[in-house]
């Protein structure tokens, strides 16, 4: 998965790119290894595997995922 469409999905399902940004920045997951989105994505995460912790953690409905 490419980063420009794990963005748009993480807007897609925040509602706006805004408080998709607030959430990756601040919201810590042990799902992520105690670490934020933007953490676990510049530590080497890929950005597939982010977003399946993002869809478990927030209940992202599988039509979305």
């Amino acid at each position: 998965m490419r980063l420009t469409v794990f963005w748009e999905r993480m807007a897609e399902h925040f509602g706006t790119a805004g408080y998709a940004e607030t959430f990756a920045r601040d919201h810590v997951m042990s799902e992520l290894g105690g670490r934020t989105v933007h953490e676990a994505l510049d530590s080497g995460w890929e950005a597939k595997d982010v977003w399946r912790v993002v869809c478990q953690v927030m209940n992202v409905p599988q039509e979305q995922r």
